[in-house]
């Protein structure tokens, strides 16, 4: 570009050359390339990317389908991909360029993982992008290093004699230091559960607004319009959606008669116990999930201020509650660290502290999490969930309720958590949740103080750790 012009191909007073061929569509493999070297390569987030990607080429939908089982399967499976590849790249598939050492990751992952791809496309479209995007050079390696893990796919397995932390972590593709982390905490059994769980598909799971309908009138609605749905196991307002597309693009969704939420983020609004003219807080709220199912819990009666520190954040959280006709809820743009000095002379009777968190309980929805963390993150964000606990419990009225949850498992940010705050906070105590609750639970989700932690293998929902705090009277 010169001045802000193309340039023609021409000199002064020349006619312009022939146009350049129209530049073909991304295929769905071109898609998932880019968004996976981004993902490396920047750090960013798979799930931003790759909607940003499908927004862009604008794929039909079995690309699109296909563009998002490769980004997530490659980066599920990465570090079993790298230990397989690193038998047929002859320097290592570390010493690789990132475009061409995720194009032979996707690849592989085509060829091992996927039974519906030809190897033929496989082999064939990698080679061609590896054409147009490299040299000739670049395009024999990736052509040899296919065929050759086509004729030796046989040895594409994880010695059964590695000691178990390093087979598990092989196995179901996770780090050593959190499959150790489980290990010790879980046991081998659980902790290799955990792993095969967050490598499976997320399932879909609605709550249901009891304020305009019942369970079984939602159900009834989702079977007769041809959905496969079943009452959640874990939450009596939920429902597990096996099959019926996107359920926040259907009109019961638009017309506030559902919300979509993970069945183990049901708990922490009834572990609350809210009651109709309470005043809540809800100190980060957003996408609002939790303070919409407090205020239905509620008839919509009393007072729920629901706070994030993104004004983006916050208008999500008012739009949720506008389109499920909430008027109980009020939203307030605010770092939860000022929320006491903000706030200070009010009491309320309910706190919702869900805590920023690693995040390492939602693996199986956002893959990316398990390569992205390290022991320092989990202990770093630690002091942060302290700080905001310690902050936000000046709020609580005398006899309220305090909740503290996290869709971690790490006992770093929350057992480790909850202990030193009531070592500081006397005035506290650990309280049971409801014993209806307690009783959907398998009994070592309950500990014997009463803090809840669901593991990812359980139910199929994500990993959640809630702990309800009481203030004395």
């Amino acid at each position: 570009m010169v001045g802000g012009r193309p340039k023609t191909g021409g000199g002064f007073g020349k006619k312009p050359g022939p146009a350049a061929p129209p530049r073909q569509p991304w295929s769905a493999r071109e898609i998932a390339l880019d968004v996976l070297t981004r993902v490396e390569t920047e750090q960013a987030y798979s799930n931003l990317l790759l909607n940003q990607a499908l927004l862009k080429h604008k794929p039909d939908k079995a690309d699109a389908g296909l563009a998002t089982e490769l980004v997530y399967g490659t980066i599920q499976r990465r570090n079993t991909i790298d230990y397989f590849l690193d038998r047929f790249v002859a320097k290592g598939v570390k010493k690789l360029e990132p475009w061409v050492r995720n194009l032979l990751r996707l690849s592989l992952y085509q060829l091992h993982y996927l039974d519906r791809v030809p190897e033929h496309a496989a082999v064939n479209e990698a080679v061609n992008i590896a054409k147009r995007r490299g040299h000739a050079g670049i395009s024999g390696m990736v052509n040899g290093v296919l065929r050759n893990v086509i004729r030796r796919k046989e040895e594409l397995t994880v010695p059964a004699s590695l000691e178990p932390v390093a087979r598990i972590a092989l196995e179901h593709s996770h780090p050593e230091w959190l499959v150790a982390d489980w290990i010790s905490r879980f046991g081998t059994e659980t902790a290799e559960r955990m792993c095969r769980a967050n490598n499976e598909p997320p399932s879909a799971s609605v709550r249901v607004n009891t304020l305009k309908l019942t369970r079984e009138e939602l159900l009834g609605r989702l079977k007769a319009a041809g959905c496969e749905a079943r009452p959640s196991d874990v939450s009596p307002a939920g429902i597990v959606v096996e099959s019926g597309g996107n359920m926040a693009l259907t009109p019961w969704y638009v017309s506030g008669e559902l919300s979509v939420q993970d069945e183990s983020s049901m708990l922490v609004a009834e572990a609350a116990q809210p009651e109709p003219g309470m005043q809540v807080l809800d100190c980060c709220a957003a996408p609002g999930g939790k303070t919409s199912h407090m205020a239905e819990l509620m008839n919509d009666r009393g007072r729920i201020l629901a706070c994030d520190i993104h004004e983006h954040k916050r208008e999500l959280i008012a739009a949720q509650a506008e389109r499920l006709s909430l008027r109980c809820v009020e939203t307030k743009t605010i770092d939860a660290r000022n929320l006491p000095e903000a706030l200070a002379g009010t009491a309320f009777d309910r706190i919702l502290l869900d805590a920023p968190c690693s995040g390492l309980g939602v693996i199986r929805r956002k893959p990316d999490i398990k390569w992205a963390k390290s022991p320092g993150d989990v202990a770093g964000i630690a002091g942060l969930q302290y700080e905001l606990l310690s902050g936000v419990s000046s709020l609580l009225a005398p006899g309220g309720v305090l909740v503290y949850s996290t869709c971690t498992v790490a006992e770093e940010e929350n057992e480790q958590v909850v202990m030193r705050f009531l070592q500081e906070h006397p005035e506290f105590a650990l309280s049971r949740p409801p014993q209806s609750l307690q009783d959907r639970l398998p009994p070592d989700s309950v500990a014997p103080g009463g803090t809840i932690t669901v593991l990812p293998h359980q139910f199929g929902s994500d990993g959640f750790f809630i702990a309800v705090l009481r203030k004395r009277s």
